[in-house]
């Protein structure tokens, strides 16, 4: 990844975390039309940045640095791969369910708790990448005499 690139990544890596602890103050506010709003908001700035942040984590081969060293871990740089799709249809549909007709505070808890299930999915799919890569990096396969 070039140097513009991984500072783009920095960039929406670090609105992503922002965007995720104002996202948990607001499922800690009243169900009501102002915090709908404010959580409509903060979804909305989440379903621009995550397909950027994807997109520069794939553009030159997701998890490539793990692959070079360990092709044989494929199948899991595939399933985190897969992850990134599934993250957003999510982040979409809870998106929807906040901007639908239906009265807010009868569907407030649900959908706090599915949006606390999301991000709880989010914050592990970071982890297990950030784990995969620290992991890769540091593996010392040893060779035999």
């Amino acid at each position: 990844m070039n140097a513009a690139s991984s500072q783009l990544l920095q960039r929406y890596s670090a609105l992503e975390y922002i965007l995720l602890g104002d996202l948990r103050d607001v499922l800690e506010e009243p169900a009501d039309a102002q915090n709908r709003k404010w959580l409509a908001a903060i979804l909305d700035a989440l379903l621009e940045t995550l397909p950027y942040e994807f997109f520069l984590k794939e553009e030159e081969g997701y998890l490539q640095e793990v692959l070079d060293r360990y092709p044989n871990w494929a199948n899991e740089v595939d399933q985190l791969r897969g992850e990134h799709d599934i993250l957003f249809c999510r982040l979409k549909q809870l998106h929807d369910r906040v901007l639908s007709e239906a009265p807010f505070a009868e569907i407030a808890e649900q959908v706090r708790e599915e949006v606390r299930e999301w991000m709880r999915a989010l914050i592990a799919h970071n982890r297990h990448e950030l784990r995969l890569m620290q992991t890769a990096m540091n593996l010392e396969v040893g060779r035999g005499d």
